[in-house]
């Protein structure tokens, strides 16, 4: 354990040199493609070996590169599964032992509104108790019915970035939820996180953008984060207004007013949260106006009917119809067009996407009516992403799966908690960021010192099958063998010609598999 500590260390300063000359010389616009050693012809009959960027957009589409990715890739060409990704079937299906455990969370077979309103019932119960210390047996039970729900959702968000077939639509349902960020701590979001992944973002991932911004104002997982629960005629909350225009649309120093903040919050009246079974008391006219879906309720009793004016359109009042109105006008803006557009093309290309390349995603965007797949069709095919492969630092939600992926490739876990022990580790944990803006994106963020000794010591624990990944999460439980296989036919074959001359000098210090598979997931070029 010493010995690899040091080892770790030692390779930690030689690689922290080449990782910083990749990032100078992206940042340079100098970096060449990816070199890759002259390779062996393949035996008759058999596909060539995928190239360096081959593995490199691989790599950037998915949730990291590994053996069944690439043989998907192989069988059916570059543009095919690019295509595939873009536009998968309607719902996948994870393979059968992950699927089996997606299938056991009692998570996946309840409403928003059917949990709602059990964790309600139970809290006022422990409320009403009178002995003091059973009363706070009571109210411990009910958080740690909220914390299961809350791990039942980080359980099957992992599962289905390891597993899923359809990968950009993970890796996109990441990117949307770090956008219309929501922290499980906040009130009772653990019991909602789960469903509003599910269906207001992951639905939606690779839809059209108008389709994603009213999925999230309509679930209660962001009614009740951003306040817009509390905002009524009379008693105007402008929190989830701001956020819109700041955050999820627009953009800051886009041009909107602190007085179109205020028409927008106007707008938003009444739309809110109702887990009662009845219907709210309205007035015979108001009555046709009532909005209810699950826990989501637009209340006409709470709206400000009157007009409005939003970024120079005049909006009559008219109940959601407002709401509705307002989100085309917003979904539509030239700035929102560049605002998602930069936000995309940072998360895929790196830290300042050429303005060029954001310029000619945000006329797909405004082309295609907010179409994400063909700003991410765009994306792909430009010559500035592909300048980029390789480049991109990963952040700690890509590293630490793309390590477990390549590590096991299509061997299921058995427990995800050690993955989500590590996403806290390295501060990016699901569903836990406390403000609206989500996690950073840049590499600044986790390329710290800190960061990096973590890595290197989940590294360790991927590489030497120490982990726990493998034992099932149930009293008694025993974990299943399952060593880590790096050195494979996709490393000899293909991922061995993309290193440089520092990692393999690093890797050649290795004594043992294990010490080897820390070193190689500790490299610079699997960082990236």
């Amino acid at each position: 354990m010493l010995r690899l500590t040091r080892l770790c260390l030692a390779a930690a300063a030689v690689f922290a040199g080449a990782i910083a000359a990749i990032e100078a010389k992206a940042a340079d616009g100098a970096l060449p493609p990816p070199t890759v050693s002259a390779l062996p012809p393949p035996a008759a009959g058999a596909l060539p070996p995928p190239t360096a960027g081959d593995l490199a957009l691989i790599d950037a589409v998915t949730f990291g590169v590994n053996a069944s990715s690439v043989a998907g890739f192989q069988a059916l060409g570059a543009e095919k599964w690019l295509q595939g990704q873009l536009h998968p079937a309607a719902s996948t299906r994870l393979p059968p032992a992950a699927q089996a455990q997606v299938d056991a969370l009692p998570l996946t077979h309840r409403s928003a509104l059917e949990l709602a309103v059990e964790v309600d019932a139970q809290g006022r119960a422990a409320g009403l108790i009178t002995d003091i210390g059973q009363r706070a047996a009571a109210a411990q039970v009910n958080q740690q019915t909220m914390s299961d729900l809350a791990r039942q959702a980080a359980n099957r968000t992992i599962l289905r970035a390891l597993y899923a077939p359809d990968q950009l639509r993970e890796r996109m349902t990441w990117f949307w939820f770090n956008h219309f960020n929501v922290h499980q701590y906040n009130a009772n979001l653990r019991v909602l996180v789960g469903d509003y992944e599910d269906h207001a973002i992951r639905a939606h991932a690779l839809g059209r953008f108008r389709d994603i911004l009213e999925a999230t104002l309509r679930h209660p997982a962001m009614l009740r984060y951003l306040d817009n629960a509390d905002n009524a005629a009379g008693h105007i909350n402008e929190n989830y207004a701001r956020e819109i225009m700041e955050l999820h649309t627009m953009g800051v120093g886009s041009g909107y007013t602190q007085k179109d903040v205020e028409e927008l919050a106007r707008i938003l009246t009444g739309v809110g949260i109702d887990m009662r079974p009845d219907d709210p008391k309205l007035k015979p006219e108001q009555q046709a106006q009532l909005l209810r879906d699950g826990v989501f309720e637009f209340n006409p009793a709470r709206h400000d009917y009157g007009d409005k004016v939003l970024l120079g359109h005049t909006i009559k009042g008219s109940g959601f119809a407002e709401v509705k109105e307002a989100l085309d006008i917003l979904s539509r803006q030239p700035a929102t067009a560049t605002h998602i557009s930069r936000q995309i093309a940072t998360y895929f290309v790196g830290d300042d996407p050429p303005a060029a390349l954001v310029a000619h995603m945000a006329q797909s965007f405004t082309q295609s009516d907010g179409d994400i797949a063909k700003v991410l069709d765009t994306l792909f095919h430009a010559p500035e992403f592909k300048a980029s492969l390789g480049t991109r630092f990963k952040d700690p939600v890509q590293y630490v799966l793309s390590a477990v992926r390549l590590a096991y490739d299509d061997k299921v876990i058995l427990n995800t908690a050690p993955i989500q022990g590590w996403l806290n580790r390295l501060a990016e944990g699901l569903f836990n960021h406390q403000t609206p803006d989500g996690y950073s994106m840049t590499s600044s963020t986790w390329s710290g010192p800190g960061q990096m000794t973590t890595r290197f010591e989940i590294a360790r624990q991927i590489g030497s099958s120490q982990a726990g990944l493998f034992k099932p999460a149930t009293p008694d439980a025993v974990e299943q063998p399952a060593f880590p296989l790096l050195q494979n036919a996709l490393y000899f074959g293909s991922l061995r010609q993309t290193l440089g001359v520092a990692t393999r000098t690093a890797l050649d210090q290795a004594t043992s598999p294990q010490d080897w598979n820390t070193l190689f997931l500790c490299s610079p070029e699997f960082m990236h």
